[in-house]
Order: structure tokens, then sequence, then C-alpha cells
């Protein structure tokens, strides 16, 4: 008799695809590609010295409790010195507000799990955070898109959806969004909380490159904003900072939320590696972090620059493009006609990649949309990738 069939798959494990940005990195991978592709940090700008000493440190003095199981919350260090990063930004907060994260990703796994039912309505920007739309569609959730222009989400827009939709939350990266690169405006920041407060909904606020700007003024979060203080949740990173393989992103949210989300991780891995919380907390103390993010702002802004001064040359007459403030990325609008997916195999030829635009929108895509990262490669690099591009757009 043959053997019977293994059960199926999960229906959601089947209905949320691949991240296109995954799959466009693994086709161009090899060494001789300049890939603006990816949203990575430029790894020889890591402090490798002094995390390497933190990990030491941590080792020598602590490896009892560095090699052994911890708490779900979080290192108690880490989070009194996280706190008091948001508190020098201007944000109140107390180490008991904050839980610490396998990254900001698992920030929004938690919060899926804690806030979503399947068929719950999520409202985000247009376009989004591709991996948000992946978090949510795994959840089962319906993806509504805001209508958004560079000052941010449509406020009318966002109040009408909310009476219509009814959705569970609103997510957005309020600055130096992926992917456009683009920053809300107060006006807008404070017209979201204001909805929030008004209709009965959450936020989920996204901070992973807030504090990498080169040019203009600090934008208050919208967790600041007393109207929708109970309803907002801000999630950050230490990846783009510190490190990305360190995986330690933080949360901080009103108490019965954060206590669901203990929850939930506890069920998904008990608590973030203890000896990489406890040697980020070490590297907090002995190093100066602030004047690691000034190289870091130096050193991206030139590149910034050097991807800004190129672009004319490089694409196709009719392209248009953003200049963003900080973060890691800009926004490409080729000529109407033009479809980025369809380019992009005879760019790889040419060794050199972008990411299409398509992907990151939940409402109708952009085919003449693209999105570029000018944080991983050197200005030399750029420039030359820069060639390469306008060749293969233009060949």
């Amino acid at each position: 008799m043959p053997a019977a069939p293994v059960p199926p798959l999960a229906a959601r494990a089947t209905s949320v695809g691949a991240s296109p940005v995954r799959e466009i990195l693994a086709l161009t991978a090899r060494p001789e590609v300049i890939s603006f592709a990816g949203g990575l940090p430029a790894p020889e700008l890591f402090d490798g010295a002094g995390l390497a000493a933190a990990f030491r440190a941590v080792m020598e003095e602590q490896a009892a409790t560095a090699l052994q199981y911890s708490t779900t919350e979080g290192s108690p260090a880490l989070r009194a010195a996280t706190a008091a990063r948001l508190v020098g930004r201007g944000l109140a907060t107390e180490p008991d507000d904050l839980l610490i994260t396998s990254g900001s990703q698992q920030g929004l796994t938690l919060l899926a799990a804690a806030l979503l039912e399947p068929g719950d309505v999520v409202l985000v920007e247009n376009p989004c955070y591709l991996a948000a739309l992946q978090v949510f569609g795994f959840a089962g959730a319906r993806v509504v898109a805001v209508p958004c222009d560079e000052e941010g989400p449509d406020p009318d827009a966002l109040d009408a959806l909310v009476v219509r939709e009814r959705p569970k939350l609103f997510y957005s990266v309020p600055t130096f969004q992926n992917p456009t690169g683009h920053t809300m405006t107060v006006e807008r920041r404070r017209a979201v909380a204001d909805v929030a407060a008004r209709r009965g909904l959450w936020i989920v606020e996204d901070d992973p490159y807030g504090e990498l700007r080169y040019e203009g003024a600090h934008v208050p979060w919208i967790s600041a904003y007393e109207a929708a203080a109970d309803r907002t949740v801000l999630l950050g990173s230490y990846s783009k900072i510190m490190a990305p393989g360190l995986r330690i992103g933080w949360m901080r949210a009103p108490h019965d939320l954060l206590r669901a989300c203990v929850i939930a991780k506890q069920a998904s891995d008990l608590h973030t590696p203890t000896v990489n919380q406890l040697a980020a907390a070490r590297y907090l103390v002995d190093r100066d972090l602030d004047a690691h993010l000034a190289r870091l702002r130096t050193a991206y802004g030139e590149r910034r620059d050097a991807m800004l001064a190129g672009l004319p040359d490089a694409l196709p007459d009719g392209s248009t493009w953003n200049r963003p403030e900080g973060g890691m990325f800009l926004w490409v609008q080729l000529p109407d006609g033009l479809d980025a997916t369809d380019l992009l195999r005879k760019v790889v030829e040419y060794d050199v990649a972008y990411v299409p635009g398509a992907p990151f929108f939940a409402g109708t895509p952009d085919p003449a949309a693209l999105r570029l990262c000018f944080a991983t490669s050197a200005p030399d690099e750029i420039r030359e990738g820069l060639t390469r591009l306008g060749q293969a757009l233009k060949g």
C-alpha cells in the first residue's frame, strides 16, 4: 500500500510569498555586482574593535550570566541604557516600558500575534516596508493602503479609511521611510495622532533610521503626542547604528500590550540571546555610541550626496527622485511606460542592481518606481555603479 501524503502546509505558509528583496540579493551575490538593492549598513563602518572588547569584557566578567537563560523582557542594563537614550532624545521612557526583541522585525511579529485575528484590517503607508507586509499577511490580516505624498499619509484619507474599515492598527515608518526615504511632517504626525485618539486605533511607529540624520532638524515621534500616548507603539533597533548581526531591537508600548507581547515572545524564542544583550549594554557603557553615530552620519551623508550627484547622468530623461534628509534610501520614478522590474533583468547583466518598487505597494503598484540604497557602497563604488546603471538603462 502506498504511503498516505503528509498533511498540507498551513494556508498562510503558501499565501505569503518570499521577500523579493531577499530574492534579488541572492541573484546579485556575485562579488563583481555593485548592489544598491539591499538595506545593508556598510560593514567597513562597524566598530568591530569596540564590539569585540565588549564581548571580551562580558565573557571575562559575566560568563556564567551571559551564557545562561535570561528573562523574556530583556537585560535590565540594556533596557536602562535604551530608556536613557530615548529620554535624551526627548521621549520620557522607563526601563519597564521596554521589551528587548530579536531585531525590530520581531517586534512587528509579536504585535501581530498580540493584536491581530485573521481577517482584521491593518492600514499601511503606500508604499510600505516590505517585511511588514509579510508579517501582516502571515497573520491573516487584510492590508489596506493609505494614500501618501512626500509629507506623509493623507489625514483625510486616513480618517475615512478608519471609519470605513475599522482597522486594528496603522503601521508607519515616519522618519526616512523604507522604501521612499520620506519623512512625515510635524503636521501630519499630529494629524495621525488625532485620528487614532478620536477613532480608536493603534499606531505602530517603526523607527530604525531616525538617528541617521544628515541634515535638517529632529521631528518628534508620534509617540510623543499626548493624544495618542496610550495607543502608540514605538519600535527601534541597534541594527543600523551598532550592528545588525547582534539582532537587538526594542519595543516601547503601553503596559497591557507590552505584557501581551512578552507572552508572545515567550512562545517564540524565550528571550533575545543573553550574551548579545550584555555585550550591547557593555558597549553603551564603555564606548561613545554618539561619536560612532557622528562618523556614520558623515560617511552616509557623503554617500547620499555621491548618489544624488550621479543620478542625472544615470537615469533616463524624465526620471524624478527625492533628496532624503537621512536614512539609507532614495526613491526613483522612471518615466511613464518603463517597468523597473522588467528592466532589472538587463541591469543585472551590467553588474549593478536595485530593487523594483512594485512589491512595496499594498495598493496598486507603480511599475516605474524603484528603490536605491546608498549606505552600503563607498562614494567611488556608487559612482561606478551609477555609470553601469546608466549604460544599462540608456544602452
